[in-house]
């Protein structure tokens, strides 16, 4: 068309651009109370699902009213094309984004929830979004007649190059994700290097490690490094351990009473300290004939690996105020240690010489 706007084309163009608007505006209100709705659901899927939907929705209804006043308008073809292009190219980039957001909220979601899978390890969603913003792209390019065939075989070209450049960066990339999916290792375990390094794992992302020792402060460590490293995982193949306690008591003490009374102190500290384990059985096992006591060892079991320095803490103070209201001794160390003969020399006093001040040198033999 080639003739002039006039008011009734105006009117015409403005029917369909208001009632996408009215559209996107009701869509809004109830794509919110979906979203209150889902709020109170057990999954948290539906959380993403309506998120995700309340960006993409609204401004479909409003591409959807532009392109119908488009349409209305006496418009040349080429206008008409491009414009048709441009509201096409903005709904793919908004549909690309939604969808990008759903699945990463999704993938997030699962990793979370289960416990044999990757916690919140942020390498699986920044994967995921790439794949999924990477693929909008393409359409993109399709839409606009833009042939992807070069572009493919440029990018496998240049990604051989990259690759050899990059040869570190993709080898922790991959360490991450052997890691993870191997199980050996997710966000929220506790875990001790042979290099000395332990503390929670916060997150594995597309590089590096991140460790949170019981300091409160952060360790960095490529997944090349830790795919590699002989390390303890105190939560694998499950959280509840045991710890030893070593106690000693005196020869002269009657040990059926000692191990009666150190049962009673047990069950009361595994039932009133937060962390203990109230189902484990305990162990007392006498074991040695010390210098100047009876050791013996007790086994307790703590919830996980930071509970047993509290458990620890409360049991020793229980069973020290225990054993001393029972009459049983703790004996400290002691040792005797004999002197040879002539192996030590004793200072003697030289007769008739006397230093100033009434003090006399003294010789060794």
């Amino acid at each position: 068309m080639n003739r002039d706007l006039t008011v009734d084309d105006l009117l015409f163009a403005g029917i369909p651009l208001a009632s996408g608007l009215l559209a996107a505006f009701a869509l809004r209100i109830l794509l919110r109370w979906l979203g209150g709705h889902a709020d109170r659901t057990r999954w948290s899927g539906d959380d993403v699902i309506v998120h995700a939907l309340r960006a993409v929705v609204p401004w479909a209804a409003v591409v959807g009213g532009v392109a119908g006043a488009a349409a209305v308008l006496p418009l040349t073809r080429t206008v008409q094309h491009t414009t048709n292009q441009v509201l096409t190219v903005l709904l793919i980039f908004v549909a690309t984004v939604s969808v990008a957001r759903v699945v990463t909220g999704l993938v997030r979601t699962v990793t979370q929830s289960r416990s044999g899978v990757a916690g919140s390890a942020t390498i699986f969603v920044n994967i995921t979004r790439i794949l999924v913003l990477a693929i909008g792209f393409l359409v993109v390019l399709q839409t606009l007649g833009i042939s992807i065939a070069p572009l493919l075989t440029a990018l496998g070209v240049g990604g051989l190059a990259v690759a050899l450049a990059l040869q570190d960066t993709l080898a922790n990339l991959f360490a991450g994700i052997h890691i993870l999916a191997s199980k050996t290792v997710q966000p929220g375990d506790y875990i001790k290097l042979s290099s000395g390094e332990e503390g929670y794992v916060e997150d594995i992302n597309w590089r590096q490690t991140t460790i949170r020792n019981l300091s409160n402060n952060l360790i960095v460590l490529p997944n090349g490094q830790l795919a590699q490293a002989n390390m303890t995982n105190f939560m694998r193949p499950e959280e509840q351990l045991t710890i030893l306690v070593q106690v000693g008591v005196a020869y002269d003490s009657d040990l059926e009473h000692v191990e009666r009374v150190t049962n009673e102190v047990i069950a009361e500290t595994m039932t009133e300290v937060e962390g203990a384990v109230p189902d484990h059985e305990p162990i007392i096992r006498f074991h040695t004939f010390g210098d100047s006591r009876i050791g013996f060892t007790v086994i307790l079991g703590v919830g996980e690996f930071s509970d047993q320095y509290r458990i620890k803490h409360e049991f020793i103070k229980r069973l020290h105020k225990r054993y001393r209201a029972e009459g049983i001794r703790i004996p400290a160390p002691a040792r005797t240690v004999a002197l040879q003969q002539g192996s030590v020399g004793i200072p003697q006093q030289r007769t008739g010489e006397i230093e100033p001040g009434g003090l006399s040198p003294a010789r060794f033999d």
